[in-house]
């Protein structure tokens, strides 16, 4: 799903690490001009048929994309996707990267695990003249199917990483609202006994993040909490461009219908032509797509491309953005190269 700006670039420069050559996994793309203007001349039927395409295939990758400011106009195309698609939950972890030195005692990685749909995203707001002053309002919604795959995709999660499930919403000052995200997540803790629980409320969860012992962390929240506590939590791993961002479209029985990967930053015009982005988070979110196709090909090749990314940071092959003085094409080619040379190496290697 192409994008606009700096976004498009960097899905183009994912795309060059895809090509099927590289990886020695074979597929055929489809794709769709997700652009601002081309969303415009559609009336957003791009998007529709973007997310059609993505309920049938069952895989997405998609760059980021302007969300116009005002009313009347196309609105943003990630809301309309995952309404479109089913979509439930979106996961994004911040990890170490080699060679670059996070904040505060941060070690193992952190996932934001947030719903993809309702809370403050989509509410009806309205406003009313009160005497001489004005009133605004806005009604928010959150059903507890979601709150409960949510949670359950939380522990679930949090038992793969050997991590601690920590945080939660605001339930002391919104016991009806946000207490009830707070009761499945402490059902989902009863049916997970064996998985580490500590709940918090959002402000603490903020605070208790820059005194972190180094420990593994999943974090549900809600919509728009995880939203904001997920720009931080990358950041704290030293840039935002460091990785991928999940949309899955679960049902109630916690099957995966379909995953649409992208970067977690936005369209970053200032870096636009300059060929000094990060491409990093893009092409982790190719790497995290193909690990969930069922193919020993498309898993090998997700292996591949995540040592190769990160193995070329750890090399000092850098963009400005993490110290370093390499092209946005540079850092490409050498993750292409590391690719084509892991498989190389696996090949000739006996099944182990």
């Amino acid at each position: 799903m192409e994008g606009d700006q700096t976004g498009q670039e960097l899905l183009e420069e994912a795309m060059r690490v895809l090509s099927p050559s590289v990886i020695r996994f074979e597929y055929t793309p489809l794709y769709f001009d997700l652009s601002l203007e081309n969303r415009r001349d559609t009336q957003n039927q791009v998007v529709v048929e973007a997310a059609e395409a993505l309920r049938t295939h069952g895989f997405g990758l998609k760059a980021a994309t302007i969300t116009p400011e005002g009313e009347g106009d196309v609105g943003s195309p990630n809301a309309m996707l995952r309404e479109l698609t089913g979509g439930r939950v979106i996961v994004r972890t911040g990890r170490r990267l080699p060679g670059i030195r996070p904040l505060v005692g941060i070690h193992g990685p952190i996932s934001v695990v947030r719903m993809a749909v309702d809370d403050a995203y989509g509410a009806e707001e309205w406003r009313e003249q009160r005497g001489d002053d004005e009133i605004a309002y806005r009604t928010e919604k959150i059903s507890r199917a979601t709150c409960r795959i949510v949670a359950e995709f939380s522990f679930r999660l949090a038992k793969r990483m050997g991590a601690k499930v920590f945080g939660g919403p605001k339930f002391t000052v919104s016991p009806v609202y946000e207490g009830m995200f707070k009761e499945e997540m402490d059902a989902a803790a009863r049916r997970h006994p064996d998985v580490p629980y500590e709940p918090q409320l959002i402000d603490a969860t903020y605070a208790l993040l820059l005194g972190t012992t180094g420990e593994s962390l999943v974090i549900p929240s809600l919509n728009r909490d995880g939203d904001c506590l997920s720009d931080l939590v990358m950041q704290l791993f030293g840039t935002i461009a460091g990785a991928e961002s999940l949309m899955l479209a679960i049902d109630n029985d916690m099957e995966v219908r379909a995953v649409m990967a992208e970067a977690p930053h936005g369209t970053a015009p200032a870096l636009q032509g300059k060929n000094i982005a990060n491409p990093l988070a893009m092409i982790l979110a190719g790497a995290a797509l193909l690990s969930y196709v069922d193919d020993p090909a498309a898993k090998k090749a997700s292996r591949a491309i995540y040592e190769a990314a990160l193995g070329t940071v750890r090399a000092g092959v850098r963009t400005p953005d993490l110290g370093g003085s390499a092209t946005t094409t540079e850092f490409t080619d050498e993750v292409i190269r590391r690719v084509e040379e892991r498989l190389d190496v696996w090949e000739a290697l006996p099944a182990i």
